[in-house]
């Protein structure tokens, strides 16, 4: 049994720290916001880095409902006894998180929503008791926890439930609203972010804008979403993104932290590869983890020491951010090989990104793609400001970002995009004068048309001779009456890739090779046509035609050679 017991997928501060879970302290999250005092705090992070984890912190060491003494003890928060007598337990607050109102289409986004409310104002019926309470309040109380609200209950839920709580207890409410932007996401990936993003305005902006009855609020979410759309006309808001240098060890494991983790597990020996697959996030000036792959990766090799690493954030999301990159009309495929090869890219950010209009601007697609995570910046390469001036804090927007991926496990998951990306573009195309080149043995107009493929594919692997497998495979793979098959055990060995036409009753067989040098092709095709004379590979298809095809690639340059016909 593990020494630890890590906490996966739990986001609950009080289930982590009763039932023995290990924690990474970061209660001086709670130092550094009471020392900043700013009204409405908006932390934006990518996914799986503890977003909800440190909202459910905040939640129990404000809330006036709870004694939290007890969790809190031994964490760095409780050094500071001045700030605990002040603050700790002496609030009414909202915890509620939207990251679950997440539908293909509107009317489901409401009921999830409507589910959401819902089960947050079950936590107050006892305000119904109250003796100021109005009519008019019980019934809207009551119609948003039987999930049967109007839209302007939706709108005005928030608000309510603050003006109860206030007038309830005689304090001023903490608020804090955990993924505020995922309804926003989910709509304009599905085509309704219009509609959902009017209910959510509104929601925010009476609950946020000018409401005497909170004392302070705090939010999270993937991305700033400005211009017309939530925060308008909220002039109390201070945004703290992956660039700000405060807040920077708030999110994410760092490097002191990573490695108490493994001394702890007894790990201590793996700390390369958790550094090569989870690692190289940059938040503000510091290096930080993923804590979602290192927590998962820790627990994997509790149970067992010869776990190979895995791709644990990927398989979290969708990554439709990448695919509707590859699917826009901006040229980014030598960018995307720029990255694939380890280098990086300068771009300009916009931190002020409205979700409704991410394809109209190559800046913003960039701009997603840092800002949730699949990229981040080159050590040491943040601009840097000399003061708090606005003016400058823009200034640093309007230069150039140097980005590059963080780490192996995305740039796997970028591989695996760019290559379903292909499959889908290849098997949606024609082909029909590709596939008549080679049934007819045109080897001329066979490498043309594969060069033309090569030319418009994003490259991954370093063009080594996986890379072009996989790309002539699935060049050949997805039609009706075709059959390929990849490293198959024919005649004396196994042939690269056969491809079978079972209408015209034809075998087409290549053998790969990767050339050095564009001198030397020609040379390697006829070693490729020899090596399939030398193991026989036609041997089994006695009833078929068979084309035998050498080709040779270097970069995105092909040359296609066959056989004397048998």
């Amino acid at each position: 049994m593990p020494e630890y017991t890590m906490p996966l997928g739990i986001s609950d501060f009080e289930k982590i720290r009763t039932n023995g879970y290990y924690y990474i302290d970061k209660t001086d999250l709670i130092n550094q916001i009471m020392t900043n005092r700013a009204e409405v705090t908006l932390f934006t992070r990518p996914r799986r880095f503890g977003k909800s984890l440190n909202m459910s912190m905040l939640k129990h060491f404000f809330d006036i409902t709870e004694d939290s003494k007890a969790i809190f003890d031994g964490l760095k928060i409780s050094e500071n006894q001045a700030l605990c007598d002040e603050w700790r337990n002496q609030y009414p607050t909202i915890l509620v998180s939207f990251k679950t109102v997440d539908s293909i289409n509107f009317e489901n986004a409401v009921a999830q929503l409507k589910l959401v409310l819902s089960d947050l104002f079950a936590k107050y019926t006892y305000l119904l008791d109250s003796k100021t309470i109005d009519e008019n309040d019980i019934n809207k109380f009551k119609r948003i926890k039987a999930e049967t609200p109007q839209i302007s209950d939706i709108m005005d839920s928030l608000f309510l439930l603050t003006r109860l709580l206030n007038d309830y207890y005689q304090k001023k409410v903490i608020l804090f609203i955990d993924e505020y932007d995922v309804p926003m996401a989910k709509g304009d990936a599905n085509g309704y972010y219009r509609e959902i993003t009017d209910i959510m305005r509104s929601m925010f902006g009476k609950s946020l804008k000018d409401n005497t009855y909170i004392k302070m609020a705090v939010l999270t979410g993937c991305l700033r979403i400005a211009e017309e759309s939530i925060f308008t006309g909220l002039n109390n808001l201070s945004v703290k993104t992956i660039t700000d240098t405060d807040y920077e060890e708030c999110f994410g494991f760092t490097n002191e932290e990573i490695n108490r983790l493994l001394s702890d597990t007894k790990l201590l020996s793996h700390q390369p590869i958790f550094k090569e697959w989870y690692d190289g996030y940059i938040f503000g000036n510091k290096e930080v983890y993923c804590p979602w792959d290192v927590l998962n990766y820790v627990d994997a090799l509790q149970k067992n020491p010869y776990q190979p690493p895995m791709n644990y954030w990927a398989n979290t999301s969708s990554n439709d951010t990448i695919k509707r990159f590859l699917e826009s009309d901006f040229d980014v495929s030598e960018d995307f090989e720029t990255l694939l090869s380890g280098g990086y890219v300068e771009k300009i950010i916009n931190p002020n990104i409205t979700y409704g209009s991410l394809t109209d601007d190559e800046i913003n697609l960039w701009s997603v793609l840092y800002m949730t995570g699949y990229l981040t910046l080159l050590p040491g390469s943040l601009p840097k400001m000399t003061s708090s001036d606005p003016n400058e804090v823009k200034g640093m927007f309007e230069l150039p970002f140097k980005l590059k991926l963080p780490n192996r496990e995305i740039r796997m998951l970028f591989e695996q995009t760019v290559a379903v990306w292909f499959r889908e573009m290849v098997t949606t195309d024609d082909r029909t004068a590709l596939f008549e080149a080679l049934w007819s043995g045109d080897t001329e107009n066979l490498t043309e048309i594969i060069n033309d493929y090569l030319y418009n594919t994003i490259s991954y692997f370093d063009y080594n001779e996986n890379y072009y497998h996989a790309f002539l495979t699935g060049l050949l793979s997805g039609k009706r009456n075709i059959i390929v098959k990849s490293n198959d055990e024919v005649g004396m060995g196994r042939a690269d890739i056969i491809v079978k036409n079972k209408a015209r009753r034809c075998v087409a067989i290549f053998e790969l090779k990767r050339a050095k040098s564009e001198e030397s092709m020609e040379t390697l095709c006829h070693e490729a046509l020899q090596q399939i004379e030398r193991n026989k590979y036609y041997k089994p298809f006695k009833r078929e035609k068979v084309i035998e095809y050498g080709i040779t690639f270097f970069g995105k340059e092909c040359l296609v050679k066959k056989a004397e016909q048998n």
